[in-house]
């Protein structure tokens, strides 16, 4: 066998991991889904305990078998034994949203996530498990208590939407101070911790897939004392960017202007992050797009939305999911507009389109 680990059903994940770590001593080394988790993976002295949520079933082996031969699924007793390949296990390609979706702002769905943060989440459905976008808060500001860990995933970005939060990246130099308005690519793996941040915190976070592994890490300490900006992790490259330094251009949409964060060119394609907002006399035309995922949230003002047959209109805070080739239009923008829109990949065309009647 490659590993094992012994599984463990629980009615609350919190109070039993606690139980495990402080009073038993046992150290965390996996944790998932971060916005509610419900699995987590600890050890001690050569034994590995799987913590599950809910599980139904009662304790059990989970192995990871050297072959692919044959196996029992129980042992002579009757203990369950769940076989599952050995490794990282690679992660699915993302989907595309077909569907349009939106999330209002003023909805008040906050659950408690990890680290103590608080989570909602502004993807109905989450694409299939493709996608996930997350509002995350921390009310009371101080030291957070996070520990050095990093994620198994395509694709991940943090934009900090109010207030200020102190980060720790794997060689990248003394910790980072995220303010309003700026935001990161955390790479594939790429370690971090979170230090402290101010009172009333706000981050909104987007990653593929919905539903990935954080991987707790027991080793290196942060900072790590180096400065590497070229490196890469999981073929991606670290990036911070400050809104402060930012440039603003055209947009892809009339009557707009955009900074973009080079998230594009550091994450070789994968995505695309801008902030975008209005310069001027917009062009109230339809327009449609062919990428696979496009996220839009607004960070200030509102404006009205024509998808399809249906006209909404947006405030602060709300997102919404436009489905590629499908005719949409943003109209009647109050002047303080400020959208965050998230594309995956990069490459996002927009053409001409006519509204179905």
């Amino acid at each position: 066998m490659r590993s094992s680990a012994l599984v463990l059903p629980c009615h609350s994940l919190d109070e039993t991991l606690a139980f495990f770590t402080e009073r038993l001593g046992f150290r965390l080394d996996e944790i998932y889904p971060a916005d509610a988790p419900r699995i987590a993976v600890v050890s001690r002295g050569g034994l590995v305990v799987r913590l599950e949520e809910g599980r139904r079933a009662g304790p059990g082996l989970r192995l990871s078998p050297t072959t692919p031969a044959p196996l029992p699924g129980a042992t002579p007793d009757g203990l369950p034994l769940e076989f599952v390949a050995g490794g990282e296990r690679p992660l699915p390609p993302p989907l595309p949203a077909e569907r349009f979706a939106l999330h209002r702002g003023s909805a008040g769905d906050w659950g408690r996530g990890r680290a103590g943060m608080q989570y909602r989440d502004l993807i109905p459905g989450r694409i299939a498990g493709s996608y996930v976008a997350s509002h995350i808060r921390i009310p009371q500001g101080g030291p957070v208590p996070d520990y050095v860990h990093h994620h198994h995933v395509h694709f991940q970005v943090i934009y900090c939407y109010r207030g200020w939060v102190r980060v720790a990246y794997e060689d990248q130099g003394p910790p980072i101070t995220m303010q309003a308005g700026d935001c990161v690519l955390q790479p594939p793996h790429i370690r971090h911790r979170v230090l402290e941040c101010s009172d009333g915190l706000e981050v909104v976070e987007i990653a593929s897939p919905a539903e990935h592994v954080t991987l707790v890490e027991h080793e290196l300490a942060l900072p790590t004392g180096r400065m590497l900006p070229e490196r890469e992790f999981g073929g991606q490259r670290f990036v911070f960017h400050q809104s402060a330094k930012a440039c603003w251009h055209d947009w892809r949409l009339p009557g707009f202007a955009a900074r973009d964060t080079g998230i594009a060119v550091a994450s070789r394609g994968t995505a695309s992050v801008v902030v975008a907002r209005v310069a001027g006399p917009t062009r109230e035309e339809f327009v449609a797009h062919a990428a696979g995922f496009v996220f839009d949230f607004l960070l200030a003002g509102s404006v009205t939305l024509d998808h399809g047959d249906e006209s909404v209109v947006l405030q602060r805070a709300d997102a919404v999911v436009l489905p590629p080739r499908q005719p949409y239009r943003y109209r009647a923008a109050s002047p303080d507009l400020e959208i965050l829109e998230v594309a995956m990949p990069a490459k996002i065309e927009t053409s001409p389109a006519t509204r179905a009647r």
